[in-house]
């Protein structure tokens, strides 16, 4: 555990060092609600000496901008191009980092469980200490937002952590219907009481009654690329920077797929304790919940899981892991 703290520490630093660098060029929060020519464009971005992976380019309001990833903590940013060395690659394993880099690492991982119909991806518990990776799905939804999922964390974690690391899977149809409920998940993400890794979950995130190799998707007709590239414009539009992370509606998807995503610069993230579906997290684990008023029984374990595990949390001996970090082990 005291290994654990040591990187966790290494990582922030570097990341707040890393901030104080970029703070003059890097987007954090910035709407860009009138995005033109946005595409999927490789390349090898160089910034104050430091290098990035640019997996998109776009233009708002006359301004050029690259959405560009670290390779060494597969954090994700928009810089102006015009502060930016620039070099275009057909695709992302000819930028000349990225075979050695932990970006590359992860795709490797993906590909040796692409072959499954669903949970395909990475799924498998890490880092191997104690604690979870906590990802929760916001699934398109009529109803409010489970706050009392985060406002439990907050108890459970009182006085032991300032900022929870949480991975938050946003659908395009849940962004449009709730606008309250992001703006108040923004909130306490700006107010620094939880550190959020916005994953995109498509934009329609469709579901039928057919059977899972039709279904998602898997569905007929589904663009994949729309479902992609919508998404992400609309987070950007709420001041969300996407991270590079994916979540797969239904954790269903195919290898056809899989490399679709992976060649958008992508890297899926399945989950190996649903815990509405009876799996049970163990050390590492990334858990996934739904926060969308739709998984009560999934809520309600994983509450259940905080109370189990208080004596261990209030001790500092169960965490909430940055789902960043696993990549790393």
């Amino acid at each position: 555990m005291k290994q654990k703290r040591q990187r966790f520490l290494f990582r922030h630093i570097y990341l707040v060092i890393l901030f104080v660098i970029l703070a003059s060029d890097v987007i954090y929060a910035q709407r860009f609600e009138h995005i033109v020519d946005y595409q999927v464009n490789f390349a090898n971005v160089s910034y104050k000496g430091k290098q990035y992976v640019g997996i998109r380019s776009f233009q708002d309001q006359g301004q050029n901008y690259v959405l560009s990833v670290d390779p060494i903590t597969l954090e994700t940013y928009v810089l102006n191009r015009n502060a930016c060395k620039i070099v275009a690659v057909t695709s992302i394993e000819k930028v000349p980092y990225f075979d050695s880099s932990l970006y590359m690492k992860s795709f490797k991982h993906v590909r040796s469980n692409e072959q499954v119909l669903q949970d395909a991806g990475i799924d498998f518990p890490f880092p191997k200490e104690r604690g979870i990776n906590l990802t929760i799905d916001l699934c398109p939804s009529h109803k409010p937002l489970d706050k009392i999922v985060f406002e439990t964390l907050f108890v459970a974690f009182k006085g032991v952590e300032n900022s929870l690391p949480v991975a938050i899977s946003l659908s395009g149809k849940w962004i449009l219907n709730h606008e309250t409920d992001l703006q108040w998940l923004i909130n306490l993400q700006n107010k620094g009481l939880l550190t959020i890794t916005w994953i995109n979950h498509t934009y329609n995130h469709k579901v039928n009654k057919d059977p899972l190799n039709h279904n998602f998707l898997l569905a007929t007709g589904t663009d994949v690329n729309y479902e992609v590239i919508a998404n992400e414009k609309l987070m950007l539009s709420k001041g969300i920077v996407p991270s590079v992370f994916f979540r797969f509606p239904g954790l269903v998807s195919s290898n056809k797929i899989i490399e679709q995503v992976l060649s958008f610069g992508l890297i899926p993230v399945g989950s190996d304790a649903w815990l509405a579906k009876g799996q049970h997290a163990k050390d590492g684990s990334i858990v996934l919940i739904h926060a969308n008023g739709n998984e009560e029984i999934g809520v309600q374990d994983f509450i259940q899981l905080l109370k189990s595990e208080q004596s261990n949390i209030k001790s500092k001996h169960w965490i909430l892991h940055d789902l960043h970090e696993g990549f790393l082990y």
